[in-house]
């Protein structure tokens, strides 16, 4: 029996009649079989403040779900004003790229932290919602050292920090 044969006949819908991708997932975001019992999904579209949004794809990458954390913050960056559009997107790229990371692929992983960099670095002086920049930029950087090492478990790239501390302790 083929992948294909045990897919349904229909494929659900949103509101609006796209498409929804209803295949169960790995905690890596991979696609499994239809049937299979995946990882529980984060909503998608789910209106979040900025502090929520960075809080929830902190506790993310923190569990080893950055693929998970990704579409945490492509939600923001899809309903981000104009001004910030670049940072979300800058910080969705660096998740997808511990997604690379953690599935073994270190040159694809190296290329998004790359972009997700580049997409950063106009938010240095002035960041909002204390997004770590300075941080993330270094991060971003270590990452692309040799040292960072090859593809496998050993060389998973360890999680930065998204936020610097509140300086009111809360």
């Amino acid at each position: 029996m083929s992948e294909q044969d045990d897919r349904p006949a229909d494929r659900d819908r949103d509101e609006r009649g796209r498409p929804l991708n209803a295949r169960p997932r790995d905690a890596l975001g991979r696609p499994l079989r239809y049937g299979a019992e995946g990882v529980t999904r984060q909503v998608e579209n789910l209106a979040r403040s900025p502090e929520q949004a960075l809080a929830q794809a902190q506790l993310l990458l923190d569990a080893g779900r950055p693929f998970e954390a990704h579409e945490v913050l492509e939600d923001a960056w899809k309903a981000a004003p104009t001004a910030e559009r670049e940072l979300w997107r800058g910080l969705a790229q660096l998740a997808v790229g511990l997604t690379h990371a953690a599935r073994g692929n270190q040159a694809g992983a190296l290329r998004l932290i790359a972009r997700g960099a580049a997409n950063l670095a106009g938010y240095r002086d002035r960041p909002p919602h204390r997004v770590d920049v300075p941080g993330l930029l270094a991060w971003s950087a270590a990452s692309a050292e040799p040292a960072a090492g090859a593809a496998g478990d050993e060389a998973r790239l360890r999680p930065p920090r998204l936020t610097t501390p509140d300086p009111g302790g809360s």
